[in-house]
């Protein structure tokens, strides 16, 4: 099967997808401060052009009922079925050998993940997140549109903030032409809770729909909110949160240098591996699961 995730009026190029993560990368660079001044904007004057549509794409099409949409389409799980090891093969279809920028399968970039998180001792559900964090990607595979499946995060239904990235793309939004979506809290209560929060449609709110109610708490933080940079990086949103938010995302920070910083071009012995994560997976996700 061919990569299907050019579509429609995307029209991006196939290495899109890996380049929002390496420029991630230039935004959060390892050990940096993420509150430097200036760092931000930085980052924006010297993003490359398809990160830069790829931005513009997201910021105009992600509005609430676009959101709402999708997780009435998709949230019926009703696409395929598939064991997590056979979701993760599948995934590797992303791969476009034309690429030269991506030299190895998608599997090996998530146990590149999983193994990093397993030798620093962390619990076996931290080690299954890092397999399976980014398996939320197969939207693509379904035919849904990069903007669509990655790319930070962020609320909607209520004012953009600024430090999301290249929030100036926004302008063109729908949404913000609505004015119950215009003040900071927008259509939430002051303090009301993530969960009760709309954010924008992509991997992370798929996937952790997908296993909600198998994993423990804080691995279900760190799959749903692993790309909202605004706010376990840039310290935003917090008006939205409650108590347990503030609490959980310490595990999200946790979690985060293990998803930035752990992909190299070592080969990983996926033969070798797959037992241990096998047992892994069949601990918290035994058999198929609808996706």
């Amino acid at each position: 099967m061919e990569p299907s995730f050019i579509t429609g009026d995307n029209d991006l190029p196939a290495s899109t997808m890996d380049g929002w993560e390496e420029d991630l990368l230039r935004r959060y660079p390892e050990g940096a401060d993420s509150q430097q001044a200036g760092a931000f904007r930085n980052y924006e004057a010297d993003a490359r052009p398809c990160v830069r549509e790829f931005y513009r794409l997201n910021h105009h099409k992600q509005t609430l009922q676009f959101a709402r949409e999708k997780k009435a389409d998709y949230l019926q799980f009703n696409r395929r079925r598939m064991t997590v090891w056979q979701a993760l093969e599948f995934l590797n279809e992303l791969v476009d050998d034309s690429d030269p920028d991506i030299d190895l399968p998608q599997i090996e970039h998530l146990l590149q993940t999983a193994e990093a998180i397993r030798a620093d001792g962390h619990p076996r559900w931290f080690i299954l997140v890092g397999l399976i964090h980014d398996l939320g990607k197969i939207l693509c595979l379904f035919g849904e549109e990069q903007w669509a499946v990655v790319g930070d995060t962020f609320p909607l239904g209520c004012r953009f903030s600024e430090k999301v990235v290249f929030h100036e793309f926004f302008s063109g939004n729908p949404d913000r032409e609505v004015s119950e979506y215009s003040t900071a809290n927008g259509i939430y209560p002051e303090g009301c809770g993530l969960d009760q929060v709309t954010m924008s449609w992509g991997h992370d709110e798929y996937l952790y729909h997908a296993v909600k109610d198998r994993l423990p708490e804080p691995a279900l933080y760190m799959i749903r909110y692993h790309s909202f940079y605004a706010a376990h990086r840039e310290g935003e949103y917090g008006h939205l949160m409650n108590d347990r938010d503030r609490e959980m995302f310490s595990w999200v920070r946790a979690f985060n240098p293990y998803d930035l910083y752990t992909k190299s071009e070592q080969r990983m012995d996926v033969a070798a591996l797959r037992p241990f994560y096998e047992e892994l997976i069949n601990e918290y996700l035994p058999g198929e699961m609808a996706w």
